[in-house]
């Protein structure tokens, strides 16, 4: 026993310099290269679009997880009159892989970027970039979802189940934690009927019709409408939403406080009740504009 926990520490400290020469080689590229020629080797999707300033050659780069939210930023962004005063051309990435990520943040490519703070934190990416939140989602605790009983955080439980996680890859309640739960019970992946959808309403879709038995979500007030609070399993603590960001190398409120509204207007839109609490972190409403530590 004093041996294997011997092995154990060995292993964790290793693991730990591993962890930490790879971050400060990426630090180390960081403060080298940061034009986007850098991450065309890890980028497969984007858009872009001109402003109407067609003589500016400036780029404004905003990074997302997934393509949906590209999609309803473009037009607001393109159009936005605000963002033509100071860019010409307007780049939007999406994907939520963690080589991305590190490249976007690390490096300081993306202007505008939505993350986890500890993301943000892990790379460095607030002190070194100046990222500084613009307007961040509620908190939120995951949850084993069923429409017919209470899940049990049992092996056996899930062996049998239909369960219906998110197809993206950075999702903590809908993908990394019920993995994590599945990894503690010591259940192999290939041993269990997943079935990914592209968002968490679809996950919702498919246990309301029951085509899977249980899901990995939030819970979100409308929820009781078609299930009961009877039939969930907390599976973590609170988690902390993820944020959009700016990096503001100059003082530039004019665009924070833009982007905080078209964003909060996009947030808004959205069917979940989850986007209804959001946190501002700029005063906005009336001059002078300034960046507010805790949020509105």
């Amino acid at each position: 026993m004093i041996h294997n926990n011997i092995l154990t520490n060995k292993s964790t400290i290793v693991t730990l310099l591993f962890l930490s020469t790879l971050i400060s080689w990426l630090l180390g590229g960081s403060l080298s290269q940061s034009q986007i020629q850098d991450v065309d080797h890890v980028l497969t999707h984007s858009y872009q679009c001109q402003t109407s300033s067609i003589a500016n050659k400036s780029v404004l780069r905003v990074h997302v997880p997934i393509e949906r939210l590209a999609v309803a930023l473009k037009a607001p962004l393109c159009t936005n009159k605000v963002v033509a005063k100071q860019y010409g051309y307007v780049e939007l990435y999406w994907g939520g892989n963690l080589a991305e990520q590190i490249e976007f943040l690390a490096k300081g490519v993306a202007d505008v970027v939505l993350s986890k703070e500890n993301v943000m934190q892990a790379l460095m990416a607030e002190s070194t970039h100046n990222y500084r939140p613009i307007i961040g989602y509620q908190n939120y605790t995951a949850f084993f979802i069923s429409n017919k009983e209470k899940p049990k955080l049992d092996k056996a439980y899930f062996l049998d189940k239909r369960i219906g996680l998110l197809d993206y890859p950075t999702s903590r309640s809908g993908h990394i934690l019920p993995k994590q739960v599945f990894k503690t019970l010591d259940i192999d992946l290939d041993a269990l009927d997943i079935v990914y959808a592209s968002t968490h309403t679809a996950l919702r879709d498919k246990l309301a019709h029951g085509e899977i038995d249980l899901i990995s979500s939030y819970w979100r007030k409308d929820d009781q409408k078609r299930f009961s609070n009877n039939y969930i399993t907390p599976i973590s603590g609170e988690i902390v939403g993820s944020r959009w960001f700016l990096k503001m190398n100059d003082e530039n409120t004019d665009l924070a406080c833009e982007l905080q509204s078209v964003i909060s207007l996009i947030a808004k839109s959205q069917s979940s009740s989850y986007f209804e609490s959001l946190q501002n972190y700029w005063q906005c409403d009336s001059l002078p504009y300034y960046f507010v530590e805790e949020g509105l």
